[in-house]
């Protein structure tokens, strides 16, 4: 054998054994949880053949840190570039089989290499998280590495998008990593994400808790609203990933990859006017809305099981990428609420900063009252609704349905924050205050005065006053705060006409260095 195939032969065996990570018989107990290993996560986002890995032969042997030279195969993480659906990605996925996935100073380095990467050659960034925090034995220099990352985070964050998937432990400092990120997924068994254990809370407050309500998917994405996306396994995690990359733009100062369609369906949808219920007080389910206006199976929602008050997530209209928010009034009435105000306006500011058009669907009778909302401080997130809207600057559109009261008819993106259309359908009330509440005061003294068999139908007769004198569409599109009144048949057609007519739109702001929404 010459010398060159001795080297060539010593590659290959080197790349071999560190492809291993951990070893066969750790990923064996692996797989036996239906865990993929770190190199097969990333070949199930990747285009074949595309991924190029960035620092394979990092081999930290530890002398220094008291781990008695134990090797730590390409230090725990493989990181590198690659395509999906053929754009480029840039992504981490941390080994488990090696030293538990736990972050040292080469570990770090790894992800803040690729990171600063992903920033200059504006591409998305996957992160698959599975590890057991900082590595103990090096000390400050794991907590170093942790917030070198954070540093990084924050810097991509608004340039391009970041996506975290959840598909182990991520305890301690390490979840402040995927909070930073604009998308995280977890999956439903496998995975936990926590500040505090329950060993530890047990230890500080006394309070027993299981990791299932504090550390599981459940918990995360339904009550914490820390995750938006449960998967049911690895595979799903990932299969998430490429659809939401899908819609996209790889950062921001390109649009989202939309494909308009070359011609546009004009022709009515007249199953769309059998979704509003004929009773006024009448419950209507707005994915019945959504369904309609998008491209068929073109809706892919986000934050699903949090605030289900509030609809939120990515949809193609003729081809067209959107950013679709909506009041959900078959929960809480589609009121919006601390949780629903904070879900909308992240989104908000997401599809502001990647150049998303916003559809907003209203159907909104208020905010929600009661006592923990005002001391939760519905004021301070009620208003970042308002902030997120009011400062984007991309395509605004809305429809407004039924009702739209009060303050929260501003918050769902009236034409006073800068909409740049605003479509009612003949059945929309937009008003101070609903109808029943508006009699109480207005004709409280008629109504005291009437006889008892009188006032049930003297009542019934002021509220039909009212939504004729106040609550019209017609009278608020007298004063110009209504585009168009449309049937809800024409939705599709008007808003698909509508994206196209406003995609060129280009709007700036007074210079300042960032403005202050009221965290």
């Amino acid at each position: 054998m010459s010398i060159r195939q001795e080297l060539l032969h010593d590659l290959e065996r080197r790349q071999e054994t560190l492809r291993q990570g951990g070893g066969e018989s750790r990923h064996e107990k692996r797989r036996a949880k239906g865990l993929l290993s770190a190199r097969e996560r990333l070949e199930a986002i990747f285009d074949p053949h595309t991924f190029q890995e960035w620092g394979m032969h990092v081999d930290h042997s530890c002398h220094d840190f008291g781990m008695d030279g134990k090797s730590m195969p390409c230090d725990g993480i493989v990181t590198g570039v690659g395509r999906v659906q053929g754009r480029p990605v840039a992504s981490f996925s941390q080994d488990a089989t090696v030293g538990g996935g736990a972050l040292g100073q080469r570990h770090s380095k790894k992800i803040c290499d690729i990171m600063d990467y992903a920033l200059e050659g504006g591409m998305p960034f996957v992160a698959i998280n599975d590890s057991g925090g900082a590595r103990i034995q090096e000390g400050v220099e794991s907590l170093s590495g942790y917030g070198q990352v954070f540093y990084r985070n924050v810097q991509l964050s608004g340039c391009v998008p970041q996506i975290g998937v959840i598909a182990g432990n991520c305890a301690g400092g390490a979840a402040y990593s995927p909070a930073l990120m604009d998308f995280l997924i977890m999956t439903r068994e496998n995975a936990n994400m926590f500040i505090c254990g329950p060993q530890v809370i047990k230890a500080a407050t006394g309070v027993d808790c299981t990791m299932e309500e504090i550390g599981s998917a459940a918990a995360n994405a339904s009550i914490s609203g820390n995750v938006h996306f449960v998967a049911d396994n690895d595979r799903h995690a990932l299969e998430i990933v490429t659809d939401l990359l899908s819609y996209l733009p790889p950062n921001n100062v390109e649009n989202p990859p939309h494909a308009p369609s070359s011609e546009i369906c004009l022709d009515p949808d007249e199953s769309m006017n059998e979704v509003v219920p004929e009773d006024p007080k009448g419950t209507m389910n707005m994915y019945d809305v959504i369904q309609r206006i998008v491209d068929q199976d073109r809706f892919l929602e986000v934050h699903r099981e949090f605030a289900r008050n509030l609809i939120v997530g990515f949809a193609r209209i003729d081809g067209i990428v959107v950013g679709i928010i909506a009041n959900q009034p078959s929960v809480k009435a589609g009121t919006l609420d601390i949780d629903a105000s904070d879900k909308g306006a992240r989104f908000i500011r997401f599809c502001n900063a990647f150049n998303f058009p916003i559809l907003t669907l209203v159907d909104v009778p208020g905010f929600l009252p009661g006592v923990a909302q005002e001391q939760g401080g519905i004021i301070r997130h009620g208003a970042k609704m308002l902030f997120a809207y009011a400062a984007a600057t991309v395509p605004k559109l809305t429809v407004i349905t039924r009702k739209a009261y009060g303050g929260s008819y501003l918050a769902m993106c009236s034409r006073d924050l800068k909409a740049d259309m605003v479509f009612a359908w003949p059945t929309a009330e937009i008003a101070v205050m609903g109808a029943e509440g508006a009699v109480n005061v207005l004709y409280r003294k008629e109504l005291a005065a009437a006889d008892d068999d009188e006032k049930a139908t003297l009542r019934q007769t002021f509220i039909d006053e009212y939504r004729d004198r106040f609550a019209s569409p017609y009278m608020a599109a007298s004063h110009g705060m209504v585009t168009d009144i449309i049937t809800p048949s024409a939705t599709r057609s008007v808003i698909s006409l509508a994206l196209r007519n406003t995609l060129t739109k280009s709007e700036t702001r007074p210079p300042k260095k960032h403005g202050l929404i009221p965290l």
